[in-house]
């Protein structure tokens, strides 16, 4: 994880829990007082963001020995140690939300991934990759507990690659005139993505230059024909209304990659707790 992007996403976090310090804990223990506690799986789980917990704890207090037991995107059962904190307790305290908040929603969404990763047919080349639906302000992380699931990601923002989406298609006036476009104004590095909804848009978007094809919210069946048009001439996508079901069935057809916005857009935060487990040794 690029440690640029990290720091200041870790920062902004503690500062909302930490802006004007932490009252009960300054009140109630010792400046001197120092524990141990332990992170454990509550739940199954893929794990990630082992480099979160260090730089949230280098932040609040790097007197606080980190010792990351389970590495990112091995899979766990329910009652895995996965990391353990010593040193003074208020630091560990203080880093215990913030930390918790974060590697409880990167371990959702790598476990979530390995799940649609695993429903991929055997000897399958298919991708299963995110897309931008991720959270505000936490996108490097959301992009990083999907590769810890064996997922890939897509661009990284609007400013990295060339997709036209139907809103963009509406505004130049159809599939082959957006892609035009873009081909003359693209950089010549990048690829050209553009999205369909209907059979009859292929192959304007393949004689109009397209790398790539998106095909949205198409059936099985529809897919089925769309790569049966397409014939190997362009990069094939799928997206929209895909379920873990239907997983196998796509990469079965052979489709190049599968891309979920339910990695990262409603992900159910996984069970991890922090627990003082007696004094520093």
């Amino acid at each position: 994880m690029n440690a640029v992007v990290l720091r200041p996403l870790v920062e902004r976090a503690l500062a909302e829990d930490l802006y004007s310090g932490d009252l009960t804990s300054a009140a109630c223990i010792p400046a001197a007082h120092c524990s141990k506690a332990v992170a454990m799986a509550r739940e199954a789980l893929v794990v990630s963001g082992d480099a979160v917990v260090r730089e949230v704890l280098r932040q609040v207090d790097p007197n606080v020995l980190v010792d990351i037991v389970v590495a990112d995107g091995v899979r766990v059962p329910k009652g895995t140690v996965l990391w353990t904190l010593e040193g003074p307790t208020r630091s560990v305290l203080a880093a215990e939300r913030t930390a918790l908040n974060l590697v409880q929603r990167m371990g959702g969404i790598a476990t979530v991934t390995r799940l649609y990763v695993d429903a991929l047919a055997p000897g399958s080349r298919t991708r299963i990759t995110d897309t931008r639906k991720t959270m505000p302000g936490l996108r490097a992380l959301d992009r990083w507990a999907v590769r810890c699931g064996g997922g890939f990601n897509h661009r990284d923002n609007l400013g990295s690659g060339v997709l036209i989406k139907d809103n963009h298609v509406a505004a130049c006036g159809g599939v082959g005139a957006a892609i035009r476009q873009c081909k003359l104004h693209a950089p010549h590095t990048v690829r050209i993505e553009c999205e369909v909804d209907r059979l009859d848009q292929i192959d304007d978007a393949i004689v109009a230059g397209a790398d790539a094809l998106l095909l949205d919210n198409m059936s099985n069946d529809v897919v089925a024909e769309a790569l049966r048009i397409v014939a190997g001439r362009a990069f094939v996508e799928v997206s929209g209304g895909i379920t873990l079901e239907r997983v196998t069935a796509l990469s079965s057809l052979g489709v190049d990659a599968i891309s979920v916005g339910a990695l990262t857009h409603s992900v159910r935060a996984i069970d991890i707790g922090l627990d003082f487990v007696g004094p520093r040794d």
